[in-house]
């Protein structure tokens, strides 16, 4: 069983999501998306993903609770700025924060995390240097933006440490 569905959660996240997106439990719908599903499984086998093992669950439960109340801060944030128009345009800019996360898993997470908040984009991660180079819509305190990237990089060492 394990060579067909080398990733079975993965396998059944992806099939449940197309079917989700394609609005239709259909006899085709769910062929084609178990297809995928399975092929999905067997090309991350090729990618070998580094295996992870996240510790921690309720801190886990906390953190995710943090990240969403940020996220709708950052929305209600991103549309302030776009109210306020050309009265106070923003002042939007990069920054280079150094991390200090050896797991690979915990940095995908970190990048999925900025990428989903609105305001922000993940640009890139230096691996020799280990910075992070991102993206802020309205940076009007620098070091706000830099102590929450710290703080989720302190709490995904914990979680995946």
């Amino acid at each position: 069983m394990r060579t067909w569905f080398p990733y079975p959660l993965l396998s059944i996240a992806l099939l449940l999501i197309w079917l989700l997106l394609n609005q239709s439990v259909a006899p085709g719908t769910f062929v084609m998306g178990t297809i995928l599903a399975t092929g999905l499984g067997w090309v991350t086998l090729k990618l070998s993903p580094v295996r992870s093992h996240p510790r921690r669950i309720l801190l886990t439960l906390r953190f995710g609770f943090a990240v969403a109340l940020d996220i709708i801060r950052s929305n209600l944030a991103v549309i302030a700025v776009i109210l306020r128009g050309r009265r106070r345009p923003p002042s939007s800019g990069f920054l280079t924060v150094d991390l200090d996360i050896d797991d690979e898993n915990a940095l995908a997470l970190l990048a999925c995390i900025l990428t989903a908040t609105p305001g922000t984009a993940w640009l890139e991660y230096d691996r020799r240097r280990k910075s992070l180079l991102f993206h802020v819509l309205d940076m009007e305190n620098e070091r706000v933006w830099i102590d929450t990237v710290k703080r989720y990089e302190a709490a995904l060492k914990e979680i995946f440490g």
